[in-house]
């Protein structure tokens, strides 16, 4: 499947179009849980960063500035375990999303190879093997895909979106020690690593020297801005790791002209710098996901996984054997909440659905009322 092959995909939220308007009938309005986007404000150390360099009159470096790359190598030994990371394996992207799309484009895979990624996912790993012409290949033990020839990137994504799980070293380091075997580049997705639940959760990187033993060859770690500080609309994002890879990686978005504005470059570098900012977000975080999820466990909802990141990934506490991931959100829907269908993320998320944190502090709470009180309506037998 090629770019002509992909218009005829349909985008999965266009999809919903009926259960969204179920739940916007709902007479106090709706409170949409469906897409992970940011409500809050982006903090003021970032604006001022952004407009203080909005005399961008030049164009910018593809690479991204030296203290852009110097920046992101503070943050991974800071923040993520991973000391010493090369300035040149570091090159800022436009959003998280456009790279995993391209990705296998940008290291041209094609048609005979397989592209890995996690049985329940971000569908934008299937679509980026499908405009390459590769095949994708769902998968979550690496005994799947170990020692085939033909596997040339594996994608893993952890936290995971949207089942907010976690992998472990050991993990990570079975998965590179297998593609390492067979020659194929792996890239861990970590957007949501700066928002743990769990007390003493570790959410080690994929660069971290327990899994890589030191070599960064064929790694690469994607990460994003737009949770941690608000910057979906900036598009601000970067990929890091093996230096050979990211060369590789700048010499073609050279040619495209695939660059991140400077304002948004210098916005990025303080952004990075001010974990403060970032501590104060995930504050907020927790306390929107310990009301919707006391309230979903309250009513009648399991969540399962959920110890890392934006969503919590719920299905019914009684087994709903016939009830797919829509049924599941048209249930929601009847209550004025729109989630995500567990579907959208794979044949393996069928029975399950997607539920954002990213509401403002009303919208939960309101949110979290109506579930209590269907719930409480059930109990007393006040509705069918």
């Amino acid at each position: 499947m090629g770019l002509a092959d992909l218009r005829a995909l349909p985008y999965p939220w266009d999809t919903l179009g009926d259960v969204t308007a179920l739940a916007r009938s709902h007479p106090d309005g709706m409170v949409d849980l469906s897409v992970g986007t940011p409500v809050d404000p982006t903090p003021d150390v970032v604006r001022d960063a952004l407009a203080a360099a909005s005399d961008a009159h030049a164009y910018p470096l593809t690479a991204g500035t030296p203290a852009l790359r110097e920046a992101v190598a503070a943050w991974f030994a800071r923040r993520r375990g991973v000391p010493g990371l090369d300035p040149a394996g570091v090159l800022p992207t436009i959003g998280s999303k456009e790279l995993v799309g391209l990705l296998p484009s940008l290291l041209r895979l094609g048609a005979g190879d397989v592209v890995v990624h996690p049985a329940v996912a971000y569908p934008t790993y299937d679509v980026g093997a499908r405009l390459a012409g590769a095949t994708a290949l769902p998968a979550d033990d690496v005994d799947e895909w170990a020692g085939r020839a033909d596997v040339r990137l594996v994608w893993v994504n952890s936290p995971s979106n949207p089942t907010g799980a976690v992998a472990d070293v050991d993990h990570l380091r079975r998965v590179v020690d297998a593609a390492r075997r067979i020659g194929a580049v792996v890239v861990s997705d970590e957007c949501y690593a700066l928002l743990p639940w769990v007390d003493g959760l570790r959410i080690p990187s994929l660069l971290d020297p327990e899994v890589t033993g030191g070599d960064l060859t064929g790694l690469l770690v994607a990460y994003s801005l737009s949770k941690q500080s608000n910057l979906a609309g900036y598009r601000a994002a970067f990929v890091a790791g093996d230096p050979a890879l990211v060369a590789d990686l700048l010499a073609t978005r050279k040619h495209l002209g695939m660059i991140v504005p400077r304002p948004v470059q210098e916005a990025m570098r303080v952004a990075l710098g001010d974990d403060e900012h970032v501590a104060r977000q995930r504050a907020v975080y927790g306390r929107r996901r310990d009301v919707l999820l006391g309230a979903l466990t309250a009513s009648g909802w399991a969540v399962d996984h959920s110890e890392a990141g934006l969503y919590l990934w719920a299905r019914p506490a009684e087994p709903a054997p016939a009830a797919t991931g829509r049924d599941l959100v048209a249930r929601l829907a009847a209550l004025g909440i729109l989630a995500g269908p567990g579907e959208f993320y794979g044949v393996a998320g069928a029975g399950h659905v997607r539920i954002a944190l990213t509401a403002s502090d009303d919208a939960i709470a309101m949110a979290a009322a109506r579930l209590r009180a269907a719930a409480a309506q059930r109990r007393t037998g006040t509705v069918a």
